[in-house]
């Protein structure tokens, strides 16, 4: 007999088998151009030779330095906004598991036992005087049958909000990785600048002993001495400066690593790294679609197309279920053949009548789904332009540097003449000081542009949305 009614209740709980009401979502259409910009500041469309897409390369593939691989590892391992980012998606799949429970019954199951001793006055004759009495009860309390769907639309959205947290923690990670080649890069400018600056220093101090001695034989004017001296201060305190930007930037990725860095793991200047692999950017739709960022406003955008569902189930009739199986035997055998068995069902539905809340929630509703179709959109806008600025500094920036390179040539030059035209009393040390200045201003330029060439690449791996890892 138990064995019956346990099927029935089965066959209950397949019911709650229903509908949805949440209305069937289909990716909006990308609000950007078909192709990505092009003109003077752009380079050609076409894939290069040499160059992959983003789908198909490996982090180890596109970072060839072998340092740089190693702090990022690190700092993949060790970064505390990184371990954040996990931690929360832990936190939203364990939310998650708990909306989803919703849809399923909580079985209970309650056993009983008492002993009970009566008076040789108050039982029948053959009676035992003590009595006990065994108990077993199994019972679903005020489980909710989802004909119409809101749990699983509640669950749904839960689901979205955990996908959209993975995402970010995908998008947290690229970032990451980013600025970790960004502060490297960064770091080795600031090193090659000093290098650059200590060179100066020592140019500049060799040229003011020079006019120093002069002066003091009367050969040399004291106003040429004290420019002199200027350009030695100038160049001392760029050495400062420089030795103190290098110490910040490697405070930074220090931190970036969630460590110390081994010394031995510093760039010295930026001529002696790897370079990155080249990568291609597909057309718009398909670099930006598998942006983790963009795939995360999508996941959220689901979730308001669920949410929207379980604010229309609020509509519609509440069904509640509460059954139980029960049996009692004066043995414990009995239990399990023969004793008294009992069976209640007792089903409760809610019908809203007029709720202001149900109204106000579904109003919320429409407007979170607006919401979240604006911010998708936005997101892919915003990479869209984030591609294409990076696509206008890769398409500028060798060009500038070999514009760069030829004015250091010429600069290099007009300063020996200079100083050969000064040496045999043709001109004044001011077109010495002149040349220097122009000099050391175009080799920090330099630098500053090859740091921009290569933290482009870095920075278009990034904006594609990051290769595997």
């Amino acid at each position: 007999m138990m064995k019956k009614q346990m099927l029935a209740v089965l066959g209950l709980i397949a019911c709650w088998y229903g509908c949805t009401l949440a209305p069937e979502y289909t990716r909006p259409e990308a609000p950007i151009p078909a192709e990505w910009p092009k003109g003077e500041a752009y380079k050609n469309t076409e894939m290069p030779a040499g160059a992959v897409k983003i789908p198909e390369l490996s982090r180890k593939e596109f970072f060839r330095d072998s340092k740089l691989q190693k702090i990022i590892t690190l700092a993949l391992d060790n970064n505390r906004d990184l371990r954040l980012a996990a931690l929360n998606v832990e936190r939203v799949r364990a939310l998650y598991g708990v909306q989803r429970s919703e849809l399923f019954p909580v079985v209970n199951a309650v056993g009983t036992f008492s002993k009970q001793r009566n008076s040789e006055d108050l039982i029948t004759p053959g009676d035992p005087r003590i009595r006990e009495q065994y108990g077993l009860n199994l019972g679903i309390a005020a489980w909710e049958l989802d004909f119409f769907g809101r749990i699983r639309s509640l669950s749904d959205q839960a689901l979205s909000t955990y996908l959209a947290t993975e995402e970010a923690r995908r998008s947290a990670e690229i970032a990451l990785v980013a600025e970790v080649g960004r502060v490297y890069l960064t770091l080795a400018a600031d090193r090659e600048n000093l290098k650059i600056a200590g060179a100066t220093l020592a140019d500049r101090q060799a040229a003011y002993a020079l006019i120093q001695k002069q002066y003091e034989v009367g050969l040399a004017a004291k106003l040429d001495l004290r420019r002199a001296q200027t350009q030695v201060d100038v160049a001392r305190e760029d050495l400062a400066r420089f030795t103190q930007l290098s110490a910040q930037e490697q405070n930074a990725l220090n931190l970036l690593a969630g460590g110390p860095v081994a010394e031995e793991l510093l760039p010295p200047d930026l001529s002696s790294l790897s370079p990155t692999k080249a990568v291609f950017a597909e057309l718009p739709s398909a670099a930006l679609l598998n942006r983790p960022d963009i795939l995360a406003a999508e996941h959220r955008l689901k979730g308001a197309y669920a949410f929207i569902g379980a604010a229309r189930a609020a509509f519609f009739p509440r069904i509640s279920l509460t059954t139980s199986i029960g049996t009692a035997s004066d043995k414990l055998s009995g239990l399990f053949g023969a004793g008294t068995d009992t069976w209640t069902f007792a089903p409760q539905i809610v019908m809203p009548i007029f709720d202001a809340r149900t109204w106000a929630a579904f109003r919320v509703s429409k407007a979170e789904q607006d919401i979240a179709l604006t911010q998708y959109e936005k997101a892919i806008q915003t990479a869209f332009r984030e591609v294409a600025d990076t696509l206008a500094v890769q398409g500028t920036v060798d060009k500038q540097i070999a514009a760069h390179e030829s004015l250091i040539e010429a600069v290099a030059e007009t300063h020996d003449l200079s100083k050969k035209r000064y040496e045999k009393g043709l001109d004044s040390y001011l077109s010495v000081l002149d040349s220097q200045r122009s000099l050391y201003a175009a080799q920090q330029g330099l630098v500053g542009l090859r740091l921009t060439r290569l933290a482009s690449q870095i920075r278009l791996y990034a904006v594609l949305g990051g290769g595997a890892e």
